[in-house]
């Protein structure tokens, strides 16, 4: 049996003896324990809020990346899909995120929380159910792979739109979303890219199968508004940092074509940081002149996330 510590966890890692311990309904469970009945409703229909945060090493120990804005939004989540009463506050889910990520010993993670139906809403009600909590973490690096930061990545223009805002609620990380990004990023990889853009329903440019995107033009930044995409956090801090470097940050309709004559195109999300799309639709992106805003702004973004920048403070909560 192995028991060395984890790759890439802490000089306090605990030995890698079992996978990380679950937070289920208020307490640290075993993953054996942690396991849902066939026929819990959520996992039928899809009825489920989430999130996604990382938890980054710093000199002063691993520290969760903006960890209220995202519990945040998964409340939100939640009462955009329905729920009337959550069992679980946001000090509790705070404390669960931060208990769950001391239990693994991993240095750097990632933090999954979820709110779903549980105990009957067969009749296609949140009121007839109830709502269970689980938090769990795990390591990912890179997630659109090894090089995607040093190269940027091949994207396409996906045949499958993104939800209408009034089909399924586009402000929400609701689980019954993502098959719409699950088809989305499947065909992108069947056809040999690494990821999906996705148009609206009136074909503007709106967001990727999991990330946020950004042109750069004449010095300019642009990014789609707010109206058919999830309002990402990390997009959030990216707009901010771009600001704090002087940067015209512009939220506006984007056509698939302005992409293509772009200076730089980028992406932003919790799992995939700030990676650049160096081609779309076998559309090279810029010219020799290099992507520098985009790598400006990755600097920026490592250097808060591991506790080096003077936003550091504001968006890092440290596990303790």
């Amino acid at each position: 049996m192995r028991t060395e510590a984890r790759e890439g966890s802490s000089n306090t890692a605990v030995p890698a003896l079992a996978p990380p311990q679950i937070w289920l309904n208020g307490r640290l469970v075993a993953p054996s324990e942690a396991r849902l009945d066939f026929l819990t409703p959520a996992l039928h229909y899809g009825v489920a809020a989430f999130e996604g945060i990382r938890c980054y090493r710093t000199a002063r120990g691993p520290a969760i990346f903006r960890l209220q804005d995202h519990l945040e939004r998964l409340v939100h989540s939640a009462l955009v899909l329905g729920w009337r009463s959550l069992p679980y506050d946001l000090a509790q889910l705070t404390e669960g995120c931060k208990d769950v990520v001391r239990a693994s010993g991993f240095g750097e993670c990632y933090i999954r929380p979820l709110i779903w139906l549980a105990e009957g809403g067969w009749n296609l009600t949140v009121d007839g159910g109830k709502a269970h909590a689980g938090i769990a973490v795990w390591e990912w690096k890179a997630y659109l792979g090894a090089a995607a930061l040093e190269h940027g990545v091949r994207a396409n223009i996906s045949t499958f739109t993104r939800h209408h805002p009034n089909v399924m609620m586009t402000k929400a990380k609701i689980s019954g979303n993502y098959p719409n990004s699950v088809l989305a990023k499947t065909e992108s990889l069947r056809l040999g890219f690494d990821e999906a853009i996705m148009l609206d329903a009136q074909g503007m440019v709106a967001e990727c199968t999991g990330e946020n995107i950004f042109l750069v033009r004449k010095g300019k930044l642009y990014t789609p508004p707010p109206g058919a995409i999830l309002e990402g956090i990390t997009r959030d801090s990216i707009m901010t940092l771009a600001r704090d470097f002087g940067y015209e940050v512009i939220e506006q309709s984007i056509s698939r074509d302005q992409l293509y004559i772009a200076d730089e195109v980028f992406v932003t999300g919790t799992a995939a940081e700030v990676i650049g799309l160096r081609e779309i639709d076998f559309r090279t992106i810029g010219s020799a002149g290099g992507t520098p805003v985009t790598r400006a702004l990755q600097r920026a973004y490592h250097a808060v996330v591991r506790g080096e920048h003077a936003r550091s403070k504001d968006w890092l909560t440290s596990v303790g």
